[in-house]
């Protein structure tokens, strides 16, 4: 069958009976009481064959690890000569398939070193339920006649700590009630030092409503809040699976929980007969809720996995109802857990039960930690900028790897490697050569070359020893730089183009600082070149400044990786163009300090590199960013004064934005949902909406400053705000950026 997901969790009930009697327990006190017909005890029979079918649908869908949960009722109560046998078929039936994660979820009321002996023979990992101190656990968590289960789930947690079996404790799991006072809950399942600490929602639907003392919508999260705030001042002692799953959705990630986010279950229940079921906790809906029909002696796991109860919680977005998928946190609470969606009539389609509670819980806990969560980048030039040269040093070591045995790459490497040890001077001239921007572009292109099984190895490693070489050169080092050049030329990238032989001949030579410049040594023949120099040969790369006194920009006429942008570079430009271009952008440069002087000195940050682009200017006149390293930028060459200047402008906004994202998430699930664009007659994804604001808040301060604005242009860039900040793709750290795009239209409105 194909379009179907893998299992890659069981949950295997051991034993179905339980030596609690739990008043929240949904195996025994909710809908579904199918427990009662089902054997006690799993019996070897059932054991090897949901071995065997695990097995098989490992191998079938080439699954790298596979996690088994021994559960019940209480799975001690299987003892520990069935337990020995379930470890040794999953880990014979396993070995060479899949690498085998064995837990066990269990009240620890049986737990001695007898079971823990034989857990940490086989791995298996062990994670204990405990609903907090005594007050709160005992609140439901006792023996059938009344008595307290507390002191003996200590002693139990007390050995699991201990030296022998420490690293099978797997963590504590706390189902919430809002009469327990959540700090001394908290406190109590810090102080036992889990690993890691689960707090989980009473099971409940809308026909049997989830206790709610203060008759408050959102009790629960106010619960939950205060325990966030009590684990905060703490400093987070153990991870909290709630929070950090929180956390990680705010900023864009996974959610890491089933209870929330949108990722599809990859769960399968086996029962102590053998039958296969959905996730457990639908029993909490009605009878027979979790039942697909299908059992592991005549049934393969792809069968439940077809079976229309599991196939709709697979789909994403498209499997909550319609009031979450309109919501904002959606990506976060996932619409809630399935079960807790159940109402007549209508089933599953409709909000959690505690959707109150979760609105609340994310936006309290986006609230609380938003300033801590945005990522530097957004707000620190510096830091965006070191991201950014981080990121191509990996892109760089990926292609090193994947080019290792190529002998030009690894003679080109090598030299590298000899620039880097050279102390501050080669690692300065390194660090220049690897920020050009033209250099994430022949990154990119070599590594896509690779991927597609294109033969650029000999490409790739002319252009690195390039690099080097003008590293060497940059740095004054004393050390052998050979390059190869083809149709008799070789550019030197932040350097220049060395015209080493005639059109069409390709060669070797060795390049070397001379203390005053550069030389070429090609066979016996040595030639000075550089700033100097007056060869014809050499072409420099020249230069412009934005304003007196800042640093240097290139204008890159030469680098052939500089082809990345939407229209084509324009050729080398003559020295009377150079002039006449540099005058253009001069004046451009004092039109936007005079006009818009925050955001120019916002372009100017990070500008490195001016590449003339063939052509004037498009409607709109927008600068181009293209596929480069932060620092480029494309700029019409044949644009007016006015143009130029919305050209720097757009560009230099359109490239922030796009070396934002590198490095950051500003949003995820981009394109799950479209919105409508007051600019464009189609609604668009997330990242078309925040772009076309991105830039146009720069565009309404400058054409205000210039009395060309439209009239409407705030309001649509409102609109568009407001519609950005009610859309659930966003992260913290994309809705700081709304924020901050909203204060620059205020200032430029102002």
């Amino acid at each position: 069958m194909t379009g179907l997901i893998a299992f890659r969790e069981i949950v295997l009930k051991v034993h179905s009976r339980c030596d609690l009697a739990c008043d929240h327990c949904y195996v025994y006190e909710h809908a579904d009481q199918s427990w009662r017909a089902r054997p006690k005890v799993i019996s070897p029979g059932v054991v090897s064959q949901t071995a065997s079918r695990l097995a098989e649908h490992a191998r079938d869908h080439a699954l790298p690890s596979v996690t088994v949960i021994l559960h019940g009722g209480e799975p001690l109560l299987a003892g520990p000569d069935r337990l020995r046998l379930v470890c040794e078929e999953f880990t014979r039936a396993l070995a060479g398939t899949s690498a085998l994660d064995l837990r066990i979820h269990t009240n620890g009321l049986q737990l001695s070193p007898r079971y823990l002996d034989l857990f940490a023979e086989y791995g298996v990992r062990v994670g204990i339920s405990l609903d907090g101190d005594r007050a709160a656990n005992d609140r439901h968590r006792r023996f059938a006649d009344g008595r307290t289960s507390h002191p003996l789930v200590l002693a139990a947690v007390d050995l699991l700590r201990s030296a022998p079996y420490r690293h099978l404790y797997q963590g504590l799991l706390c189902t919430v009630d809002v009469a327990n006072d959540p700090a001394a809950v908290l406190d109590a399942l810090v102080g036992l030092e889990p690993p890691r600490i689960d707090f989980l929602l009473p099971h409940a639907t809308w026909q049997t409503p989830p206790v709610r003392p203060d008759g408050a919508p959102d009790a629960y999260a106010r619960w939950l809040l205060r325990v966030f705030d009590r684990w905060d001042r703490l400093e987070r002692p153990v991870p909290v699976r709630l929070f950090d799953s929180l956390l990680s959705t705010l900023r864009g990630g996974p959610s890491l929980t089933e209870s929330l986010g949108l990722a599809p279950t990859d769960l399968v229940v086996v029962e102590t007969d053998g039958t296969l079921e959905q996730v457990d906790s639908l029993k909490s809906a009605f009878e027979g809720a979790a039942a697909t029909g299908f059992n592991v002696f005549d049934h393969p796991l792809d069968l439940v996995a077809a079976h229309p109860g599991v196939r709709a919680r697979q789909l994403g977005l498209a499997g909550v109802s319609g009031t979450c998928r309109s919501c904002p946190v959606v990506r976060s609470c996932g619409g809630g857990l399935y079960t807790h969606r159940y109402a007549e009539p209508g089933g599953f389609d409709n909000p959690s039960v505690y959707c109150s509670d979760l609105r609340e819980l994310v936006d309290g806990v986006e609230g609380r930690t938003a300033a801590r969560e945005t990522a530097p980048e957004l707000t620190d030039p510096g830091a965006l900028a070191r991201s950014q040269e981080e990121l191509t040093r990996v892109l760089l070591a990926r292609l090193n790897a994947d080019l290792a045995g190529d002998p030009e790459w690894a003679r080109a490497w090598e030299l590298v490697a000899g620039v880097e040890a050279a102390g501050r001077a080669g690692t300065d001239a390194l660090d220049a050569v690897l920020d050009h921007p033209f250099t994430r572009t022949w990154v990119l292109e070599a590594l896509e070359a690779v991927r597609e099984g294109r033969a650029d190895g000999p490409g790739a490693a002319r252009r690195l020893a390039a690099l080097a070489a003008a590293a060497v050169l940059r740095g004054g080092l004393d050390l052998p730089a050979e390059v190869a050049y083809r149709d008799g030329e070789v550019y030197l990238p932040t350097l220049g183009l060395l015209r080493l032989g005639e059109p069409g001949t390709d060669g070797r030579a060795s390049l070397h600082h001379t203390g005053e410049g550069y030389a070429v040594r090609d066979g016996r023949t040595e030639h000075r070149f550089g700033p100097e120099a007056g060869d014809a040969r050499w072409l420099p790369v020249r230069t412009w400044s934005p304003r007196p006194g800042a640093g240097p920009v290139a204008l890159e006429d030469l680098d052939p990786y500089r082809n990345c942008f939407a229209r084509p570079p324009r050729l080398r430009l003559g020295a009377g163009e150079a002039r006449e271009w540099s005058g253009r952008l001069d004046a451009a440069w004092a039109l936007l300090h005079r006009t818009v002087p925050v955001f120019a000195r916002a372009a100017a940050v990070g500008l490195s590199t001016l590449t003339p682009l063939a052509g004037g200017p498009r409607a709109g006149g927008w600068g181009e960013a293209g596929r480069h390293g932060p620092g480029a930028l494309g700029v019409p060459y044949g644009a007016g004064v006015r143009e130029t200047a919305l050209a720097l402008l757009t560009g230099r906004r359109r490239a922030r934005l796009r070396a934002l994202t590198e490095v950051a998430d500003l949003y995820a699930l981009d394109g799950a949902w479209q919105h409508p664009s007051p600019w464009r007659t189609r609604p668009v994804p997330v990242s078309r909406l925040l772009a076309d604001v991105h830039e146009r808040v720069a565009v309404e301060a400058y054409r205000r400053a210039t009395t060309t604005h439209e009239p409407d242009g705030a309001d649509r860039i409102h609109r568009a705000l407001d519609r950005l900040s009610g859309a659930a793709e966003l992260t913290v750290t994309g809705k700081r950026l709304v924020e901050e795009l909203r204060w620059e239209l205020k200032a430029a409105n102002a």
